[in-house]
């Protein structure tokens, strides 16, 4: 009996201290998910790093040198709430995520759709925003075309921006095309209206823009309609559960008082801030 009694104490003793053990491994696993955080970084530091490119009106250079634009105001009103100051690093659209992974910056505001490709190498949060592409022509060169397959005939020439989502979607659209990327927004317009490209495609409302702006030379063959819809969300380094948590629930508070949707209109259905940047 009494030999009983002791197995069965030293067992009971064994079960404890695995368990405290267990427990201070979680309480270790914790402290050190919440080191690493970039969330627990740009609160120290008082300063988010935002990556982005300019696109027109996602993020643009004003007249005095200020970025402005929808993902301009959206890093602001971030780093408001977070109690930081918003650091915005301008970057190449082809090499963000890489600079991204470095450490360049904390956080990618870029109007970056949420695709699979992307997501093996980033984490996104849930969408805060959606886009879609849409095609601006050139009057001469494209003269009577009016739907998508119109474009998708050897020869015709699509303008695109490099590494986007819009070189993707011209690529599965019009496969028979030929799709000429380029590094910068400006000179694919150019090509444009130079007539060395049959149509650009672009995000909303880009192409809307440019038809306006140049409205002796260029057309929406398909209207104000957009051929895609996607998701927009921040990208942020993977392995970091306690910033995405964070962007996630920032997304719907903000989503809720209707903030989000106010600056979207504000920069996709009106013309107010042209006067920033013309």
């Amino acid at each position: 009996m009494t030999l009983w009694r002791t197995f069965v104490s030293g067992l009971v003793t064994l079960i404890v201290v695995v368990g405290l053990a267990a427990d201070v491994r979680a309480e270790t696993a914790r402290a050190e998910i919440a080191r690493q955080s970039t969330l627990e970084d740009v609160l120290k530091r008082g300063v988010l790093r935002v990556g982005f490119s300019t696109f027109v009106p996602w993020a643009m250079q004003a007249k005095d040198g200020e970025f402005v634009g929808f993902e301009i105001d959206v890093a602001r009103r971030l780093a408001e709430d977070m109690g930081v100051k918003a650091e915005f690093v301008p970057t190449k659209w082809d090499g963000i995520i890489p600079a991204l992974l470095t450490g360049k910056f904390d956080i990618i505001i870029g109007g970056m759709g949420i695709r699979p490709q992307r997501n093996l190498k980033v984490n996104f949060s849930i969408p805060y925003e959606y886009t879609g592409m849409a095609i601006v022509a050139n009057k001469a060169k494209a003269a009577g075309f009016k739907t998508l397959a119109d474009f998708n005939k050897p020869g015709v020439i699509v303008a695109v921006r490099l590494g986007t989502t819009a070189q993707e979607a011209a690529q599965n659209f019009l496969p028979k095309a030929e799709i000429r990327p380029f590094n910068d927004e400006a000179q694919a317009i150019l090509e444009l209206v130079n007539g060395r490209a049959h149509a650009m495609v672009a995000s909303a409302p880009l192409p809307r823009i440019q038809a306006a702006q140049h409205p002796d030379k260029l057309f929406l063959p398909l209207g104000d309609a957009d051929f895609t819809r996607e998701p927009i969300g921040f990208a942020v380094r993977k392995g970091d559960p306690d910033f995405l948590n964070f962007l996630d629930n920032w997304i719907r508070a903000t989503n809720s008082l209707g903030w989000l949707d106010a600056r979207f209109k504000y920069w996709f259905e009106t013309e107010d801030w042209k006067g920033l940047v013309e």
